[in-house]
This record gives C-alpha cells, sequence and structure tokens, in this order.
C-alpha cells in the first residue's frame, strides 16, 4: 500500500484538476486522493494532494490563503470572465490612465465584498454555477467578504485599443482572480477578463516544491508529520501523552498552543493528530492512524 502524505503538483494548463487527481492514483496506484481546491482548466500552478490517510488533513490547508500570478486583459468582458467565454462587450481602453488603474486596484483591495464569477463551481440550488450558466439559465450569486491583501501590477502592456496587467494578488481562500479582472474592467468602464492565471502559493506550500504531472511518484510525498508541523505549527508529545490523546484522552498543557490547533508530534516523530486547546488541556480533534502517521 502506498504510504500517506501530501502531494504537491504543478497543474499545466488545458487540463482540469480532476485530470491530475486520476493521473496521480494512477501513478500512486490509489484510489484514496482528495485535494486542497482545484484550478480552472486554464490555470496552472500549485494544486494541493492528499494521500490515503493524510487526506485528513485537507481540512486545515484548504482554507490557507493564496497567491497567483495572472495577466487582465481591459477593453474586452467576456461571459466567464476569462479567456474561455464569449466576448460580450469591447471598449476602447486607450484613454484609460495608469493613475486610474492604481484607484481601481485600490478599491479592490483590503476587505471587500466579491460576487463569484458566474461560471464557478459554487452551488446554487444543489447545482453548480457553471452548469446552470451553460445551461442558459439565470444565474444570481450573493457577494461574499473576502481580503485581497496584496493586488500589485508587474507589468503594463498597451496596444490596439486594449491594455494588458501582470498582477500578483495575495488573497484569502475562495477569492476569485477573475471576479477581479471583471470589476476593474467595470469600474474602469471598458470591460475587463482574465488571460492567465497561476497558482504560485497555498498557505507555506509553494509551487517551486511541485512535481509535473509527469513526475509524480510516491518518494514526492511529504509526509503527514511533516506537512501538518507547516500547515498548523507542532508540538511535541511525551509516549503517555500520545497514547492518550489516540485513545481519546486529554493532556496537560494548554499553554504549549500559541495557535488554534497544532499538530501533536510523538518521540518517533509520528504525527499524533490536531490538537486544540480546552482550558489548560489539549484534546486531539483529529486523529492520525499510528501506521499511516510518519
Amino acid at each position: 500500500m502506498v504510504r500517506p502524505g501530501i502531494l504537491l503538483v504543478d497543474k499545466p494548463g488545458g487540463i482540469t484538476s480532476h485530470d491530475v487527481v486520476s493521473r496521480a492514483r494512477r501513478a500512486l496506484g490509489t484510489r484514496k486522493i482528495g485535494h486542497a481546491g482545484t484550478l480552472d482548466p486554464l490555470a496552472t500552478g500549485l494544486l494541493v494532494l492528499g494521500v490515503e490517510g493524510a487526506t485528513r488533513l485537507l481540512t486545515y490547508i484548504v482554507g490557507a490563503d493564496k497567491t497567483y500570478e495572472a495577466t487582465i486583459l481591459l477593453g474586452i468582458a467576456t461571459d466567464s470572465d476569462d479567456a474561455d467565454g464569449v466576448e460580450t462587450s469591447r471598449a476602447d481602453a486607450t484613454a484609460v490612465t495608469d493613475k486610474a488603474i492604481a484607484a481601481g486596484i485600490a478599491e479592490l483591495t483590503g476587505e471587500i465584498e466579491q460576487v463569484p464569477s458566474t461560471v464557478s463551481a459554487i452551488k446554487v440550488a444543489g447545482r453548480r454555477a457553471y452548469d446552470l450558466a451553460r445551461a442558459g439559465e439565470q444565474v444570481e450569486l450573493k457577494a461574499r467578504r473576502v481580503t485581497v491583501s496584496r493586488f500589485d501590477v508587474s507589468a503594463v502592456r498597451r496596444g490596439d485599443g486594449v491594455i494588458e496587467l501582470d498582477v500578483v494578488v495575495d488573497c484569502t481562500s475562495g477569492t476569485y482572480i477573475r471576479a477581479l479582472a471583471r470589476d476593474l474592467g467595470r469600474a474602469l468602464g471598458v470591460g475587463g477578463h482574465l488571460t492567465m492565471l497561476r497558482r504560485t502559493r497555498i498557505g507555506s506550500f509553494d509551487v517551486a516544491a511541485a512535481a509535473s504531472v509527469d513526475d509524480i511518484a510516491e518518494e514526492r510525498l511529504v509526509a503527514p508529520a511533516t506537512a501538518a508541523s507547516v500547515v498548523v505549527g507542532a508540538i511535541a508529545v511525551g509516549e503517555d501523552e500520545a497514547r492518550d490523546l489516540r485513545h481519546g484522552k486529554r493532556i496537560d498543557g494548554g499553554g504549549r498552543l500559541t495557535g488554534p490547533v497544532a499538530a501533536a508530534i510523538d518521540p518517533d516523530g509520528r504525527l499524533v493528530g490536531i490538537v486544540e486547546k480546552r482550558g489548560a488541556q489539549l484534546k486531539s480533534v483529529m486523529n492520525m492512524p499510528e501506521e499511516v502517521s510518519r
């Protein structure tokens, strides 16, 4: 049986995240693989997969902040807010100044209310929004609060009535970069859409450490104890404490936690589980089977 772990994969463009999961299942010889957030076929970059027992850690990864590199085209809007969609409007963006762009970006930075793209995986009455949109049904999605902590422009290219912006975005989970492109274009009165998207970071995991889809192998797995320590931090527990935690008992030492949760690591370097503070004690809120915890 394949050992458990976290697998970082650099997804290429033109394939779905499910395609990557399928390739990982074939390469590793197991069907027990989950993911911590998908990427659209247009997008490239970091996918975090959980293998075997390490799928339990995905809960603590999926909500992590993310970093994206993207290209926004101002002057053309599409029905999907990206280059895979159908053009819905076109306007001459020649007169849009760098100052106006900076002001528009400033309004989309910080804590904002964002309406997700219509062609998204959000469920409406049990159906995916993109399925409803493709079926020609009216889709109205509610705004959600997200935080864009960085929205920097790294390059500006002008020509033929359009403007291309290369940007870097740091944001909370659930932020749609396509929607940022759409909303910036609307604010500037010329429309806009996304032409390139690459995810470079999820929490503490960076795409630089990721395998290509052709290089997925068991030796690329990050051990559960290592992955959990990176994601939520770690505390050391003794043999007796590890045994008690695995049996559902609480242990003393709530003061050892500096955050809301931490990975409890036993003297052999195995991940006991994720613990949280309960008064002056610690309780495991997610246990790892001993045989798959290294």
